[in-house]
């Protein structure tokens, strides 16, 4: 039960068309979505196994990806810790977290009993998924669940984050243990790889994501042994130079601001996951398919060892009001390009 394509990606396989699935593939652009939000709300379609389970499958029934992702919110582990939580529409959490409040989060393993709706919803994706299709889950980083914690969004230059680099090592011993038990709940429940998002780390320097978020990612690399990818929105390639060859990560996802030749000859010990401009989706189709064959084209003179462990996607989620016959278009063209 999982994607030949992503299997011989994850084995080092080498093949003319990558895997294809895309961040927020399952949100705002798709009809499927919004006739699930008129029903129920968005807390709903996560935390009710069977709804989180339609709610995913419906870009791999209308658009053919070949993986499927766990249809869930990355703030929940916020929740789990005692931070109340709503959406309205977005994220509204009921305080700031601070130097006097942290004491004041659950211990992690009476939290994580929290997140059980997560473990159901991976199972109820998984006996609802084609046999042809992988199922990867997710959780957020623990710089980007502080910025939340703190901020109450990561938008902007974090300057309440920043300023506060203490307790963030202090968010992270608590966050970090809760977060290898919140994988491993995903892993076992069905789920074949968990990528770990962390979309608010573009804004730290080189130097304070080495310092910051590197660390993190490889303590859960190394608890999960080719378990894992990582993600990293507005994050130039050379940020990335400690986690290309890590030997227990499995996989990075870029965006587009990372020349996509560039990064597949630089490594092939993880898959790397990228990175069409997702901004691209809004023009005609034409000028679709103009830039899209010029992210394509160098990649198919490549030699096969050395796109290997490509998985297409788009630089960052699907946006709302994406044109669904645009991400159906990206996704046959690119199997036609590359495979003829």
């Amino acid at each position: 039960m999982y994607n030949e394509k992503f299997n011989n990606v994850l084995n080092g396989v080498q093949q003319a068309v990558p895997p294809i699935w895309f961040m927020r593939q399952a949100g705002r652009y798709h009809k499927h979505y919004q006739g699930m939000r008129q029903k129920h709300s968005f807390v709903e379609l996560c935390k009710k196994p069977e709804l989180a389970a339609e709610t995913a499958l419906g870009p791999i029934r209308d658009f053919d990806f070949d993986i499927s992702i766990l249809f869930s919110d990355l703030l929940f582990p916020l929740e789990a810790l005692g931070m109340g939580l709503e959406y309205n529409p977005g994220p509204i959490l009921d305080r700031k977290l601070n130097s006097d409040n942290i004491k004041d989060l659950k211990p992690v393993d009476e939290a994580i009993e929290f997140m059980n709706f997560q473990s159901e919803a991976v199972k109820a994706t998984r006996e609802l998924l084609p046999k042809s299709k992988s199922l990867i889950g997710f959780v957020g980083a623990p710089w980007t669940l502080f910025t939340y914690a703190v901020e109450g969004s990561h938008k902007g230059g974090l300057n309440q984050a920043k300023s506060q680099l203490e307790l963030f090592s202090a968010f992270k011993e608590i966050m970090e243990p809760f977060l290898i038990k919140n994988i491993q709940l995903q892993l076992d429940a069905g789920a074949e790889q968990v990528m770990v998002m962390d979309t608010a780390a573009g804004e730290l320097s080189e130097s304070l994501f080495k310092a910051l978020v590197v660390p993190s990612v490889q303590k859960f690399a190394k608890a999960f042994p080719k378990k894992l990818g990582f993600y990293s929105k507005y994050t130039h390639f050379s940020y990335f130079s400690d986690l290309l060859n890590d030997e227990n990560l499995s996989g990075l996802g870029f965006d587009h601001r990372v020349n996509l030749k560039t990064a597949l000859t630089s490594s092939r010990k993880t898959f790397l996951q990228g990175n069409f401009d997702n901004n691209l989706l809004f023009c005609d189709q034409p000028t679709v398919k103009k830039w899209l064959i010029d992210l394509l084209a160098p990649i198919k003179d490549l030699d096969a060892k050395d796109k290997s462990n490509w998985v297409f996607g788009l630089g960052h989620g699907v946006l709302p009001k994406t044109p669904e016959d645009n991400v159906k278009f990206v996704v046959d063209f690119t199997r036609e390009y590359l495979g003829g």
